[in-house]
């Protein structure tokens, strides 16, 4: 007959203590390391200085036969990134524009268009962006103008002006003398106001049209 083999012995406690069963975890959960202080972020640089506009006088062959046909209505003339830029007076414009067509070559008026400065004796500049295609050549022509001043359309130089016109007064309240029809093109003909001013503030609307035509109060 086999003899049956020992049974197996429980493993012993050790001395003081009770028998932990095999696998289990430290009876006090480990503690979590304390998270570090976060460091403190660096103060800010403080922001430099707005820059000055740079702007690089031009006196190439083009202003002086601006100059030589306009004078002293050619008030300044500089360059910005290759773009010759010259700021002529208003009641010349149109002399100006027929000038840069005819004589320069710049056939297209790709845009017109104007910018509000409140805080200047001229508040508006009346800008146009002119293109030749003989000379792949682009100059833009400034017109500075006081509120309520008018300046000459030049419909009759390029057509296209007729639409830029209209909303150049839309917008900014400049009118322009010898268009074939001044009126706005984006807003209602009763509309009150230049939204494009500065002054003219962003939540601001014609409250008696809004009321008329929309049955509810400015600003809802």
């Amino acid at each position: 007959m086999g003899t049956e083999p020992p049974e197996k012995q429980p493993p012993s406690a050790p001395e003081g203590g009770e028998t932990k069963p095999a696998g289990s975890a430290s009876s006090e959960p480990a503690k979590p390391a304390a998270a570090k202080p976060a460091a403190a972020a660096p103060p800010k640089p403080p922001a430099p200085p707005p820059k000055k506009e740079e702007r690089t006088p031009l006196d190439n062959d083009l202003v002086k036969r601006f100059r030589g046909r306009f004078g002293e209505a050619v008030r300044e003339a500089w360059l910005d990134r290759k773009q010759a830029i010259l700021v002529v007076e208003a009641a010349k414009l149109r002399a100006v524009c027929e000038f840069a067509r005819d004589s320069e070559k710049f056939d297209m008026l790709v845009d017109l268009t104007a910018v509000d400065w409140p805080k200047r004796e001229k508040r508006f500049e009346v800008v146009l962006q002119l293109y030749s295609f003989a000379k792949n050549e682009r100059l833009r022509v400034k017109a500075p103008t006081a509120d309520g001043e008018s300046v000459p359309s030049v419909t009759a130089v390029w057509p296209t002006a007729g639409w830029l016109e209209r909303e150049c007064f839309d917008m900014f309240g400049i009118r322009f003398d010898g268009h074939p029809g001044l009126k706005r093109i984006l807003l209602p003909d009763e509309w009150q106001g230049y939204p494009l001013r500065k002054d003219y503030d962003i939540l601001q609307q014609d409250e008696a049209w809004v009321r008329e035509n929309m049955g509810i109060e400015s600003g809802q």
